[in-house]
């Protein structure tokens, strides 16, 4: 008989009979740490010549991600004795005085096409030198986006590491509870805001995984009553069905190149190992083939190996593997009795894993150069782990006060965020990728 605490990481299926929240309500992000001696900021109101920014607070949306990051302390707008929108009329004295080391100030301006420009400018205090000077172009319905790759490039151009503001989170909620519930894929932007429903049932949805372009969800859904992985277009809401074998069809990753997943599927003896399927003619390729329970496989960044969770030493850890059929799998996690659910940082040289550390499942990252692991997390039951598309933070979901909720946490472990819903819980968050500049 199979354990369904293996089960539990294994699949990833139990979570997803949890009950969460509805699409209508809201993340709310709360810095539950940050680093100890924050990078103090002034972010100056921006200048406003146009109504087309629909009355968004640029400056508010820039000092939310940046405060949010744990690692900037912004200055009070009511202690700003003038509100500059030029680095020239930035008197870099009177600001350093006030114990600031950079300042942002900016302006919107009329663009073409009924479109809006947003022009910023970062000054180090320090020196008074203008760090940077850049302009977004945003349309009516994409000035909170055009806002955040401001934060990305202040973020960037004070720490030497790319923003992931502008990205995408997705996840899974559930709406009641058995035997009436509704199960909600839901994409929202990083910070939580503008969630909107992709895909909906009153049978459970789970594993969700971002293709590369950031174009395509691929998920499981039951509801046909069994297992099947679907293809989704986030923009348009196109689905097709890609295999629905009998038995198991689980765990979906995207290959880099979009042209194939990692699977997991059941053989006709109930066994679990792991496939890759052409997403053009479902063609499959049997990659593992092992009595153990082989699942959650993700693709390295250059597609040529998979990374997987497996049973087969007598208790779940991670393999690596070529992804071709008959390779031989080598193990790559020997810290623990428990270790699963893979993910590869965006340098590929960190891995990201539920492990099982003094009687709790928590977020580990092991350095796969060295192999030393390091806890991240500290609650009692995180699962899910996933790298922002910058390697900076991990996002996972955790149990707070039997309540689900989503989380962050920076790589070095210093700074940490909860993403509370305002009701009910959120499961299986992934990260996208980094959006291209429109």
């Amino acid at each position: 008989m199979i354990d369904l605490r293996r089960l539990f990481t294994l699949l990833s299926a139990l979570t997803c009979l949890l009950p969460a929240i509805p699409a209508q309500a809201q993340l709310r992000i709360e810095i539950t740490s940050g680093v100890t001696d924050p990078i103090p900021v002034a972010i100056v109101p921006f200048a406003r010549s146009v109504p087309g920014d629909g009355g968004l607070d640029i400056a508010a949306i820039v000092q939310r991600d940046l405060e949010g990051s744990g690692r900037f302390r912004a200055m009070a707008r009511g202690d700003m004795i003038e509100q500059p929108s030029r680095a020239a009329d930035v008197v870099a004295s009177d600001w350093r005085t006030a114990r600031n080391d950079y300042i942002v100030v900016g302006r919107v301006v009329p663009g073409e096409a009924g479109a809006v420009q947003i022009e910023v400018e970062v000054v180090n205090l320090v020196n008074g030198q203008r760090i940077a000077a850049q302009r977004f172009v945003a349309g009516t319905g994409s000035v909170r986006e055009a806002a955040h790759r401001v934060s990305d490039l202040v973020y960037e151009k004070i720490l030497g590491v790319p923003g992931a503001f502008a990205t995408r989170i997705a996840y899974v909620a559930v709406d009641g509870r058995p035997p009436r519930q509704t199960y909600r894929l839901i994409v929202a932007d990083a910070d939580g805001e503008g969630a909107r429903t992709i895909a909906e049932s009153s049978l459970p949805l789970m594993s969700p995984a971002w293709s590369n372009d950031g174009e395509w969800l691929a998920y499981v859904s039951f509801e046909t009553h069994a297992s099947a992985i679907w293809l989704q277009r986030i923009r348009t809401g196109e689905r097709r069905r890609l295999i629905a074998r009998a038995g198991i069809n689980g765990s979906p990753a995207f290959a880099p190149d979009g042209r194939q997943l990692a699977v997991t599927l059941s053989t006709a003896a109930g066994n679990l190992d792991v496939y890759l399927i052409s997403i053009v003619d479902g063609a499959l390729t049997r990659v593992t083939s092992d009595a153990a329970i082989d699942t959650e496989a993700v693709f390295s960044a250059d597609g040529r190996t998979l990374f997987f969770t497996s049973d087969r030493a007598g208790s779940p850890q991670i393999y690596r593997v070529d992804a071709a059929a008959n390779a031989t799998p080598r193990r790559v996690t020997f810290t623990g009795s428990y270790n699963a659910r893979p993910r590869l940082s965006p340098d590929g040289k960190s891995l990201a894993m539920v492990t099982l550390s003094a009687g709790a499942y928590r977020i580990a990252v092991q350095d796969l150069g060295s192999g030393v692991v390091r806890l991240l997390s500290k609650g009692p039951l995180d699962e899910s782990p996933d790298f922002a598309p910058n390697g900076a933070m991990l996002i996972y979901a955790g149990r707070e006060r039997g309540q689900g909720v989503l989380a962050t946490v920076s790589v070095d472990g210093l700074t940490t965020q909860r993403l509370a819903a305002d009701r009910g819980e959120v499961r299986e968050p992934v990260w996208g990728p980094m959006r291209p500049n429109r």
